[in-house]
């Protein structure tokens, strides 16, 4: 079973920056996609981005491209995320995701096909 804790949230000012990481344990999640979804207030829980477990592909939602950037260490068992540029409309509280992996390309991650989640790190974006 696996185990996911993130790090890293807090609050910010409209145009900073934050770094998210996430670690994992029970078992190396090396094969596996991992990605990070986020939850506002009041909204559903929605993706974020993904990464293949060669970290040779990764997927982004429109909202965060350019600004977000997601990367993975396989030997620390962690994934991160960059966050740039951030604005109000990033404010959610953050999860850390994993899929059973497949090919090295694979970065697709939906919200039905989640095989694992962390508890989430609130970030606070503000104007």
């Amino acid at each position: 079973q696996v185990h996911l804790v993130e790090s890293g949230g807090g609050l910010v000012q409209a145009g900073g920056s934050l770094r998210l990481s996430c670690a994992a344990s029970g078992r190396t999640v090396s094969r596996d996609i991992l990605g990070w979804f986020r939850q506002a207030p009041g909204k559903e829980r929605e993706f974020v981005a993904a990464i293949s477990w060669s970290a040779s592909s990764t997927n982004y939602a429109d909202s965060v491209k350019g600004r977000f950037t997601i990367s993975r260490d396989n030997v620390k068992n962690s994934v991160y995320l960059q966050m740039n540029s951030l604005n109000p409309e990033d404010t959610a509280v953050y999860y850390c995701a994993g899929r059973y992996g497949s090919s090295r390309y694979d970065s697709g991650m939906s919200l039905g096909g989640v095989n694992y989640w962390g508890q989430g790190t609130l970030v606070t974006v503000s104007s």
